[in-house]
């Protein structure tokens, strides 16, 4: 592995680090989270760490492959960006969701998200096959958070936020 190689990989894990404990910091399952109604097949909150774990292990993986098949400057310029504004997006809706309590916000911004990870995979399929069905479970995650969202907005809203 050459220098530069480990000082990449440092890079992508500490900036998926960096996302995952901001997210985690701004999830606040307090009162006002505990008071909303679910829909019965909601995961259990314990096994939201490991699922948000392994996507950003996967995601980094992806990101990583993508940037060493990279066939040129443009194409690490435009990963870099869409990393960049998936952790971004995916920031901001633990920020609307948990902190302002709007889950309505959370849910436009949510399908934001989700179009940064439709096109994480397809750039990284260009290159690779495997660093694109590395970003499968996160877009299939996401999909059933923002189900999940719509559903808490169906079964509590209207909302004020704070």
């Amino acid at each position: 592995m050459t220098a530069l190689t480990r000082r990449n990989g440092v890079v992508a894990i500490a900036a998926a680090f960096v996302v995952a404990t901001a997210g985690g910091l701004l999830t606040e399952l307090g009162p006002w989270y505990q008071a909303l109604r679910v829909p019965p097949w909601k995961p259990p909150d314990w096994a939201f760490g490991p699922i948000w774990t392994t996507i950003f292990g996967l995601t980094t993986w992806a990101g990583l492959r993508g940037w060493r098949d990279a066939t040129d400057a443009s194409y690490r310029t435009r990963l870099v960006v869409l990393l960049a504004l998936n952790g971004a997006f995916n920031i901001l809706w633990s920020v609307l969701f948990f902190k302002l309590y709007r889950p309505d916000w959370a849910f436009v911004e949510v399908w934001f998200l989700w179009a940064s990870i439709l096109g994480l995979l397809v750039l990284l399929g260009r290159t690779s096959r495997l660093s694109g069905a590395l970003m499968v479970p996160y877009l299939a995650w996401v999909s059933t958070a923002a189900y999940l969202n719509y559903s808490i907005i169906q079964l509590n809203g209207p909302f004020a936020g704070r």
